[in-house]
């Protein structure tokens, strides 16, 4: 049994050849099978990973989680290419050029450029993430706690909580647009692929090409081959 795990703050992604009988799978690719799971039950599904990443896993055979997103992003980008993972806790950026391993950044210290303000955003003002459309009006935020401010201060005068959020989520976009050094083309990973409302607000600044929500578990994979 080979088993493949990327653990996040809030969600653990996995791969493996067996089956979880506790969870469905999303789908299933060479002959393995991708699942999700919530991170706080991880321990509960008494996995023995072949390799893994992501702070939540606890394990010996640990892989850095920038070696795993250039392994396992390599196979989907050009020869000169930026990849940008934005997860629930950190930020961070890897670029090939001339097929070959360029340069990278690592943020893990900023709410503004991560999802669990987002996900906290949601859950306190009872929104669902399809309610989040594009709007071209952002907040301009350094801190997430200056844009928590900028939500509330303009829900209080009326503003749809929704709409509040959107413009947060697109300064989110557009600081992560920076933070990868204002590429022209960009490649998505991490969970803000599903967030139509971060891509869309995203799109105003550079092409961008979603990669999914597998690419480091997938980098794992290529580690052990």
């Amino acid at each position: 049994m080979s088993t493949y795990i990327d653990a996040g703050t809030t969600y653990t992604k996995i791969i493996t050849d067996s089956e979880i009988l506790s969870l469905d799978a999303l789908y299933c690719k060479n002959n393995f099978n991708y699942y999700i799971s919530d991170s706080h039950t991880l321990k509960t599904l008494n996995l023995s990973p072949t390799c893994s990443c992501g702070h939540m896993t606890g394990v010996s055979n640990h892989e850095n989680e920038i070696i795993a997103l250039a392994r396992g992003a390599k196979k989907y980008v050009e020869n000169n290419a930026t990849i940008l993972d934005l997860g629930s806790r950190d930020a961070k950026w890897i670029s090939f050029k001339d097929g070959k391993f360029h340069d990278m950044d690592w943020n893990t210290s900023c709410a503004s450029s991560t999802g669990a303000t987002v996900e906290m955003l949601l859950k306190f003002y009872n929104v669902q993430i399809k309610d989040l459309i594009f709007t071209p009006e952002k907040y301009n935020i350094t801190c997430g706690i200056f844009g928590l401010e900028k939500i509330m201060d303009d829900i209080s005068k009326g503003e749809k909580a929704s709409v509040a959020i959107s413009k947060f989520v697109h300064g989110v976009a557009y600081n992560a647009w920076k933070f990868a050094k204002k590429t022209d083309k960009l490649y998505l990973s991490g969970g803000f692929c599903e967030n139509k409302c971060l891509v869309d607000s995203l799109k105003q600044y550079c092409e961008v090409i979603l990669l999914g929500r597998f690419v480091l578990c997938e980098g794992l994979i290529d580690e052990q081959s």
